[in-house]
């Protein structure tokens, strides 16, 4: 894709001004960890998905301009695309890359911990990239418990090729995420090739009925200011724990202080960073995170980034 466009080209596109901190090149490492990703593509620091907004359903190419700007380009049909549209494909992109957020207190903390200062070194300009859509955050944390990270992505991908839509373009397929209206309708039959297991199909109808219901909602569950009362709301979900909840709570309801002390690859990023011949207790996890308050998730962020 060509970088320099002419001006009718240029006015198609979104921009979104990037904070002065900000490192796409950290950003697409992490988006790159697994091949078997099937929500977008990287090729060439270009990233290309499909994102929902209401009905519309838009095909862009996102990538950083020599300006600092993220910019924003409709593959087809951007003529179609209205303001509004527009406006929220914009939010939904800050979103996901957290753009709104000053990370100038996490970075003076991260510069004096012992733990973190080696991961932002490393890694600076790396935001907590987030999974917008609740249910799409839900059923991925669903999918991850108890398996390593290669073989979630595999469900991931099978539950996506099966009941997902997608935008074929340039010979591909560019998936969208299965909506929780379909998902409520299906049995426990309908999963059984994806090769999850009885009882993660079993909570994945059980949350897309929740929310098909209205019973369980974003909207509802940003206006909770206490992580612990967030944290309770979705503990009270079949088949959510609390590392279930603390993933929901730090990649799609963006609370800083989200902290999913219980996960095995934080575990094993601070074994690596400290040198330890065994898994940190949590009782020395706690201990390494007492100078992290209001900043856990991003604290966990980037000591998981020192894996890939």
């Amino acid at each position: 894709m060509e970088r320099g466009k002419n001006r009718r080209e240029a006015n198609e596109d979104i921009l979104i001004d990037l904070p002065h901190d900000f490192n796409m090149k950290p950003n697409l490492g992490y988006l790159e960890r697994n091949k078997n990703e099937c929500m977008f593509e990287v090729e060439n620091e270009i990233i290309t998905r499909v994102i929902g907004v209401g009905d519309l359903q838009a095909l862009v190419q996102i990538y950083v301009n020599n300006d600092n700007q993220m910019v924003v380009h409709f593959v087809n049909n951007s003529t179609h695309v209205n303001q509004n549209d527009r406006a929220e494909i914009s939010c939904y992109i800050q979103e996901w890359f957290d753009l709104n957020r000053d990370l100038t207190p996490f970075y003076e903390l991260a510069k004096k911990d012992l733990l973190l200062k080696k991961p932002v070194q490393d890694f600076y300009g790396l935001r907590v990239i987030g999974v917008p859509d609740l249910f799409e955050a839900l059923c991925w944390g669903v999918l991850g418990q108890q398996i390593n990270l290669s073989f979630a992505y595999t469900l991931k991908r099978k539950f996506v090729e099966k009941f997902g839509d997608s935008i074929i373009w340039n010979g591909r397929n560019y998936w969208i995420f299965p909506s929780y209206e379909k998902i409520a309708q299906l049995t426990l039959e309908d999963l059984t090739d994806i090769k999850m297991t009885r009882r993660k199909s079993e909570f994945i109808i059980g949350i897309a009925q929740l929310m098909a219901s209205g019973e369980l909602s974003k909207e509802k569950l940003v206006t909770i200011e206490s992580l612990k009362e967030a944290e309770k709301s979705l503990t009270k979900i079949r088949g959510i724990g609390p590392w279930t909840a603390n993933y929901v709570l730090m990649r799609c309801l963006r609370f800083t202080s989200a902290f999913p002390i219980d996960d095995a690859g934080l575990h094993n990023a601070v074994k690596k960073l400290t040198g330890l011949d065994r898994k940190p207790t949590k009782e020395e996890l706690l201990t390494y995170a007492a100078g992290w308050e209001n900043w856990q998730a991003y604290a966990t962020f980037y000591i998981w980034r020192v894996h890939y």
